[in-house]
């Protein structure tokens, strides 16, 4: 069985040819590794290995993670449906929130990062699919909904996040995430990155122009539920 220190190797090869094949800058992304379900040793483990940006999706287990490590500088992303209810507690420790999707979520994050100095980086999530529990807003009303979240003083719109559908028609979903993207940037410029992709697509995602990597089991290996 392969070791932590050569799948990550391994999944940073393939990044980095990506990357070279699509003339595209190593400076240009972010590989987040997604602990959930791993303990903090392990989070120890890649911290050692060169990895600062790590992903979660609970908040009962990420807020104890990283009560547990926090004597290491680390960038916590939140890639999960956020619940409004959770925020208070998900902003003690993430400054990067990925699942920006509805209208009561804005307003929590709003009431919470009101009096901050330092703005928290969020995504705005779209769906690609007809199931509402994948959370995302439609993409008919993603750059309405953006403009809001633009206009929070107390959030950084950083752009769009999404995850392909399940139906085998990942080029597609891929190309309609480029398109959405550019349609995003057009009216908010600065929003010009894509947290897309993950530890099956994440070489596909790349080519379309995903600036964040989600990778969990490629890199973490099976995960002790």
């Amino acid at each position: 069985m392969s070791s932590l220190a050569e799948r990550l190797n391994a999944i940073d090869s393939r990044i980095t040819a990506s990357l070279q094949a699509n003339g595209r800058q190593a400076a240009s992304i972010t590989r987040i590794v997604v602990s959930k379900f791993h303990p903090s040793g392990l989070v120890r483990e890649l911290y050692s290995l060169g990895v600062r940006d790590f992903g979660e999706n609970r908040d009962q287990e990420a807020s104890a993670k990283a009560a547990e490590v926090d004597d290491l500088e680390l960038t916590w992303h939140f890639i999960g449906q956020l619940q409004s209810n959770k925020v208070k507690s998900v902003l003690e420790y993430a400054s990067v929130i990925h699942s920006v999707d509805r209208q009561s979520l804005l307003d929590a994050l709003i009431k919470q990062t009101g009096e901050r100095k330092k703005q928290v980086d969020v995504f705005v999530q779209v769906n690609l699919t007809e199931d509402p529990a994948r959370g995302g807003v439609n993409d008919s009303e993603l750059l309405g909904f953006a403009d809001s979240v633009a206009a929070a003083p107390g959030l950084r719109l950083l752009g769009l996040m999404a995850v392909a559908s399940l139906d085998g028609e990942e080029e597609r979903d891929f190309g309609k995430i480029a398109s959405l993207s550019e349609k995003l940037q057009a009216q908010h410029p600065d929003a010009k990155y894509l947290s897309a992709g993950m530890s099956n697509d994440f070489e596909l995602a790349l080519a379309y122009g995903a600036t964040h990597l989600r990778i969990g089991t490629a890199i973490t290996g099976n995960r002790a539920y």
